[in-house]
């Protein structure tokens, strides 16, 4: 009897691969996988070796929970954000705050694209602690909601909506959580995952607002917004791509503000920042990922593909939502391996709730370039 194969789908892009192109595509998954794990950077904290035995298993454990101690105690960067916050509560200048409590740490200030936004800080003043958990709390359920609706519209999201929104609930928990409130790249990438959701070709207003405050609170938001605006165009709505320009050219109004105050408050003297020009090539990609995700628990060699790996979902995903994950993940990718070092991993953040989505399609992607190299 003849094998029946289940019909493609017409969300599946890879269902009528020819098989050459279908090899083709399977040795390039297989390539970047591999150089994936042969690149990896080590993920984990070191610890001492400890020889085998039941009392050296105690010595281990209690390694391994001082280990984890440490790492959840607030580091510098939380507390500069909870002391500027609380300053600009009690009326004081933004700008001469921040410099001044940066300078107290050792922070560079120059160039002033060193010192955040003030968005946040001023939220987080007028909200409370409390207040900014209110808020996350409530943005997370939007946000959730939003792609709930977004995904009965999509070309193969109603079959696996349920996958979806706890892979998208899991990226988002990777710094959605009350010890992280202050950390722009958190609030940005939240709103860049509410934009995606509230997004509609002909009702795309809600969308375009969640992605400008993303962009207020962090320029990190700007390829976002720049993809945005390609994606309207190439769709040929052609006020929705003036508007994104808009966001754009008003965003580089009020940065160029925003670095004049700065400069008010510095000085040549004060130390540069080491260039964000680092070129770490595909390590960077993956370290930034998995340092930014539960993915940091596995050891690097495995954890690194496995940060690669939901691109294929999202490529496989043929659909416009489809479309756009895989360009903002795979162009997020590409800037983390060009810019940023090994201590800003946490920029991944703003691409994180959205990120481990692709996982959703990989097992299709893959059962399909299967199936289509062997010419069935």
């Amino acid at each position: 009897m003849a094998r029946i194969r289940s019909r493609p789908k017409k969300w599946d892009r890879f269902a009528n691969f020819a098989p050459g192109a279908a090899l083709l595509a399977i040795a390039l998954v297989v390539a970047v996988l591999a150089a994936a794990a042969l690149t990896a950077q080590s993920t984990q904290l070191a610890i001492p070796v400890i020889p085998a035995g039941d009392a050296n298993r105690a010595v281990e454990a209690e390694a391994r929970a001082d280990r984890l101690a440490e790492a959840e105690k607030r580091d510098t960067d939380l507390q500069l954000y909870d002391r500027i916050a609380e300053r600009v509560r009690a009326g004081e200048n933004y700008y001469a705050v921040a410099v001044e409590e940066q300078r107290a740490r050792d922070f560079p200030v120059q160039p002033g694209l060193a010192v955040r936004l003030p968005t946040l800080a001023f939220i987080t003043a007028a909200l409370g602690e409390w207040g900014m958990i209110v808020l996350a709390a409530s943005l997370g359920v939007a946000t959730l909601l939003a792609w709930h609706y977004r995904l009965r519209d999509t070309e193969g999201g109603p079959d696996r909506i349920r996958f979806i929104l706890i892979l998208l609930v899991i990226g988002a928990l990777s710094g959605f959580k009350p010890q992280y409130l202050v950390l722009h790249e958190v609030w940005a990438g939240m709103f860049i995952a509410l934009a995606l959701g509230l997004y509609r070709r002909k009702a795309w207003f809600w969308a375009f607002a969640a992605g400008v405050l993303a962009l207020s609170l962090r320029e990190l938001a700007l390829p976002f917004i720049l993809l945005m605006m390609v994606l309207a165009w190439a769709r040929g709505n052609r006020a929705e791509a003036a508007a994104w320009l808009g966001a754009v050219l008003v965003f580089g109004i009020a940065l160029s503000v925003h670095l004049a105050q700065i400069a008010q408050y510095t000085s040549a003297a004060d130390p540069a920042s080491p260039g964000w020009l680092a070129l770490r090539g595909l390590a960077g990609w993956t370290s930034n990922i998995v340092l930014s995700s539960q993915l940091h628990l596995l050891p690097g060699w495995l954890a690194a593909p496995l940060a690669i790996l939901p691109l294929l979902g999202w490529a496989a995903w043929r659909s416009w939502f489809g479309l756009t994950g895989f360009l903002l993940c795979f162009g997020y990718g590409v800037v983390f391996m060009i810019a940023g070092r090994d201590n800003n991993f946490y920029w991944a953040l703003i691409v994180m709730p959205v990120w481990f989505v692709g996982y959703a399609f990989v097992p299709r992607a893959m059962a399909s370039l299967w199936h289509s190299a062997r010419g069935q």
